[in-house]
């Protein structure tokens, strides 16, 4: 699908501080921050640049709230592939009226693709592993209900989930294509059979009628962002899991761990319950605690069972920011996407053997998982401090069987409880986790938290705002060394709306202008060129606290100079998540999630039933995106 070009004008508007950058936050001194009010005094801001960063070499878009895909121009977007294409042998046709059969949708690429990644097999092909998150039951179901009503509707909505894996080729015109059939192209489902790995395999918690040695369970889903290892797998992250659990059971009480991952077993988002007895949490309590993981799955052999990495830990995990310590030790970083819940850090005991996906493996079984400390300055300088990362070791720092942990299998499986413990610092929902490849530090998307400043959840150096409506993105620094214990912050882009509130803590750092104005960052990745990709799942409605944001949209940073443009803006009432890119940088894949959640797209080509697609973004000359 070609889409317009949204028309610029060449006078851009103006902020008074377009032109300034940040070389780091901790140099701004805001002075009666937390009072209310913003001002710019105490320090010296970075020195001024002309206008326009060297790094992003192209010219920014307005705002928009069209119901079609908008990109920079000299750029061009295409459809990929959609929900319900046909993806394996066999596999019937999308049916526009919700007819497909579950049968049907086992074979068909998934619903709400989010995170994904990109696998090289030569310089012509490839394989994309690509998250399906959730279902939109309206447009899932031919009967446009918002639950299921039958086992069918159950055993649809399990199929749509997962994640899919597409092997895609370079056609004649530069741009890709979906190889069918092909070898490599399979669906992996809330059904797949998958097993267990690391401490927590095994344990007592884990077991079921149906699996007595807690080794093996059926299916993936709530499938959120992702991560991609040395030795050429997937990493898909297990979110929003509770949501599927409930129980009509009159007399069931939930348990204290049950709670603290915030099952809600009388209304459940989705009633899977209601027909399959294994996510009934009364009849089956210990299912619930077998999702929550990250899965490492190999893309290119279809035969290869996923397996969930428990010494990851278990909560809802955004994505998995995968580095090499210069050691030669694993790092991956984890975001647990709740409004006061933490971020994570796993460090490998052992050495990466790249491209050795046997010898390494093991890598994601041995090691010490940690949870983030922030701390604020010394000396009071807002947006900025120092932090640990606090080791969740059975037998350490509380936890112990006075406080409930019996093992290291029970520290993993209720990692919330002990990171409650150790008191780790609660965040406003850190999502998406990218490093940045030239100076190895850490970024994060803290997207909102509208309940900060309430009665057990109050401000904190980290995370400066009441009713935090626009998020932020905090950087670490662990000064070359990922496996440090110790880290200074800031924060690079305090979210903010400057057309509503020009003064005041809503207006964001002097990097938000009107030009750029967004909120709830989300999904974040960085190009070999260090341009950082923000990603925005937040409010489109266009008015009051948001007025000039337009639709959900895909920004790009300067890590150096702290300017932000947009470079994409999606149709209406979608989320876009998801970034990969070809290893030559001249394609860019990202996912337009959930078109149409309010019932106003038809996105796209016009489909009677908005179906969440994978995009791909070329520049028109055939050149790196974004240079």
């Amino acid at each position: 699908m070609k889409t317009e070009l949204s028309a610029l004008s060449t006078d851009r508007l103006r902020d008074p501080y377009r032109r300034k950058f940040l070389a780091g936050s901790g140099a701004i001194g805001l002075t009666g921050f937390l009072s209310g009010s913003l001002t710019l005094s105490g320090s010296v801001l970075a020195q001024e640049k002309p206008a326009g960063s060297l790094l992003l070499g192209f010219q920014a878009i307005a705002a928009s709230t069209a119901d079609e895909v908008v990109v920079a121009p000299g750029y061009r977007a295409d459809v990929l592939i959609s929900w319900g294409d046909p993806l394996v042998n066999g596999a019937a046709a999308f049916d526009p009226h919700g007819n497909n059969s579950a049968e049907d949708q086992e074979k068909q690429f998934g619903d709400n693709n989010d995170g994904m990644s990109f696998f090289a097999i030569d310089d012509q092909r490839g394989v994309m592993a690509i998250n399906n998150e959730y279902v939109n039951e309206p447009t899932l179901f031919a009967h446009g209900g918002s639950k299921a009503t039958s086992l069918e509707d159950v055993k649809k909505s399990q199929a749509a989930h997962g994640v899919s894996i597409v092997e895609v080729k370079r056609g004649d015109d530069n741009r890709w294509q979906v190889v069918r059939p092909s070898d490599y192209n399979r669906r992996i489902t809330a059904n797949t059979p998958m097993r267990f790995s690391g401490p927590a395999a095994g344990d007592n918690a884990l077991k079921t009628a149906a699996d007595p040695q807690g080794m093996h369970v059926l299916g993936t889903f709530g499938n959120c962002a992702n991560g991609k290892t040395p030795w050429g797998t997937y990493l898909t992250c297990e979110e929003n899991y509770d949501t599927y659990f409930g129980t009509h059971q009159a007399d069931f009480t939930p348990t204290p761990q049950q709670k603290r991952y915030t099952l809600n077993a009388a209304e459940p988002e989705r009633n899977w319950s209601d027909f399959d007895p294994r996510f009934d949490i009364a009849k089956n309590p210990n299912e619930f605690n077998r999702h929550g993981w990250i899965v490492e799955i190999d893309p290119f052999d279809p035969h290869a069972v996923p397996v969930k990495r428990t010494a990851l830990g278990r909560f809802k995990h955004e994505n998995a920011a995968v580095t090499v310590a210069k050691t030669g030790q694993l790092v991956v970083y984890m975001g647990d996407d709740e409004r006061g819940e933490y971020i994570y850090k796993y460090v490998s005991d052992d050495k990466v053997i790249p491209d050795d996906a046997k010898a390494s493996q093991g890598l994601l079984d041995k090691g010490t998982l940690y949870v983030a400390q922030f701390n604020g300055d010394a000396q009071g300088t807002p947006l900025k401090g120092t932090g640990r990362w606090l080791p969740l070791k059975w037998g350490e720092n509380g936890l112990t069987p006075e406080k409930g942990f019996n093992s290291q299998a029970d520290v993993l499986i209720n990692a919330r409880a002990a990171a409650d413990v150790v008191n780790a610092t609660r965040m406003d929902r850190p999502e998406w986790i990218a490093v940045n490849p030239h100076d190895g530090r850490a970024y994060c998307t803290l997207t909102n938290n509208n309940k900060r400043g309430n009665e057990g959840m109050p401000v904190n150096a980290a995370n400066p705002r009441p009713k935090n409506i626009y998020g932020q993105i905090i950087r670490w620094d662990e000064k070359g060394d990922a496996t440090a214990q110790t880290f200074e912050w800031d924060i690079y882009a305090l979210c903010g709306n400057p057309i509503a509130h020009p003064e005041g803590i809503y207006r964001g750092t002097p990097n938000i202008t009107a030009e750029n104005t967004f909120n709830s960052p989300d999904g974040l990745g960085f190009d070999a060129q260090g341009r950082l990709w923000i990603l925005t799942d937040g409010k489109y409605s266009n008015k009051e606290d948001y007025q000039g944001q337009g639709n959900n949209q895909m920004l790009v940073g300067d890590p150096g100079s702290g300017e932000i443009r947009r470079f994409m803006v999606g149709p209406k009432s979608c989320e876009l998540t998801g970034i990969t890119f070809t290893p030559d940088y001249k394609t860019l894949f990202v996912n337009v999630q959930h078109p149409g959640e309010e019932g106003d797209s038809h996105f796209p080509n016009n489909s009677p039933r908005p179906r969440s697609s994978v995009i791909m973004i070329t520049r028109e000359d055939g050149g790196i995106i974004g240079a």
